[in-house]
């Protein structure tokens, strides 16, 4: 119940043990093609340019950066926790000209608070995280959006977090660069990162004047392996596929809908229960995510005590704040397979036994109850 890896389905733990094949064997080249199909319907998109990359989620940030910048271009970067200053640095790194514009922790970003630096710089890209896993703050992106692309720009998404828990319109919203993460809400083990870019944004990558700054990343070569070329470039990482497209299958069984609302559902639970121990959310209440909950500490209650409580005697693990959050805010993970209503009760259950235990005065028994009613009004 951390911020991810969130825990595995045990069909997709089954999938990644299958025998593995070559990653030309007209098998796997069969089960790419459905994988991509599986993602664009998860991303809702019709974009031809949808894959999964053969590494982590960073990874996804910096194939999405690099492909649609070349050196001396500019990009906006909204920074609003940990992940938005990681873009600002990948950009960098990119040899982009980086223009940031910051916002507090836990806040977000409006189409009004964008307007001054586009009109003045018309940055080609604009970067920003819609479920930033640092704060918990979850991003609109549809004024943005359109905002950006009236100002000439391309924009750039980290769904890293938020693919698989709650809604994200990739067409429908007007976003022509976007990747996640395989550990999150997709709730497959860390490794894959999918991505998918606008016919807008294939545009500017089959444009460039200069070589993709990075082998490895390079899309104008990937492209060629998952499209009906199959022009070799790297040994993908066949098991994983296996897992990532059966994660895709059991959350496309689902229903997508019905998938955003059992994340919203347990979130609203664990919110009620923490709520009632004294615990306040740290992002703004209008722009709170489902699937990644941020909390504050309260006075009185020490954070590794706590949390190393929960792990050791519990086996529940949570994750600790980050950057200016250490230890001011745990980071709770209700993500996928995690997000089930025993998992909720079971660490509400838990951290009132360890905060009594410490002597930190509630009335026992009131997060369950609390949680029990929001499951019971929201049903």
């Amino acid at each position: 119940m951390g911020p991810g890896p969130s825990d595995i389905h045990p069909r997709v733990l089954n999938a990644i043990g299958k025998g593995t094949v070559g990653h030309l064997d007209p098998y796997y080249l069969q089960t790419m093609n459905n994988l991509q199909e599986m993602l664009r319907k998860v991303f809702k998109t019709e974009n031809e340019l949808t894959m999964a990359i053969s590494a982590t989620g960073s990874a996804g940030m910096e194939t999405t950066v690099v492909n649609v910048i070349e050196p001396g271009d500019k990009m906006l970067v909204c920074i609003n926790g940990v992940f938005g200053m990681r873009m600002a640095d990948v950009a960098e790194r990119a040899g982009a000209e980086v223009l940031t514009l910051e916002r507090p922790w836990g806040e977000v970003f409006t189409a009004e608070d964008l307007q001054p630096i586009l009109d003045a710089e018309k940055p080609k890209v604009v970067g920003i995280v819609m479920a930033e896993t640092s704060t918990g703050a979850c991003q609109p992106l549809e004024e943005i959006s359109k905002l950006v692309h009236a100002n000439g720009g391309l924009l750039l998404v980290d769904a890293v977090t938020s693919l698989g828990g709650m809604n994200v319109e990739v067409d429908k919203w007007g976003i022509d660069v976007i990747y996640s993460g395989s550990q999150k809400c997709l709730s497959c083990p860390p490794g894959l990162a999918p991505i998918s870019f606008s016919p807008a944004a294939v545009e500017v990558l089959n444009n460039r004047k200069t070589k993709v700054r990075s082998w490895y990343l390079d899309l104008s070569m990937l492209s060629s392996y998952w499209s009906e070329d199959r022009v070799y470039h790297h040994t993908a990482p066949i098991n994983m596929t296996y897992a990532l497209y059966e994660a895709l299958r059991v959350i496309l069984e689902e229903g997508l809908d019905n998938c955003f609302d059992r994340h919203l559902q347990n979130h609203l639970a664990l919110k009620a229960g923490l709520e009632s121990l004294g615990f306040q959310y740290n992002a703004d209440p209008n722009h709170q995510l489902p699937m990644l909950n941020a909390v504050k500490i309260p006075a009185g209650v020490d954070d590794g005590t706590i949390r190393g409580g929960l792990l050791k005697r519990f086996g529940i693990e949570i994750g600790g704040g980050l950057g200016a959050f250490k230890g001011k805010v745990w980071r709770i993970g209700i993500m996928g397979h995690a997000a089930r209503q025993n998992n909720v009760l079971t660490f509400l259950g838990a951290l009132e036994q360890l905060l009594a235990e410490n002597n930190y005065e509630f009335s026992s028994g009131s997060s369950i109850a609390a949680a029990n009613a929001a499951y019971a009004t929201n049903a």
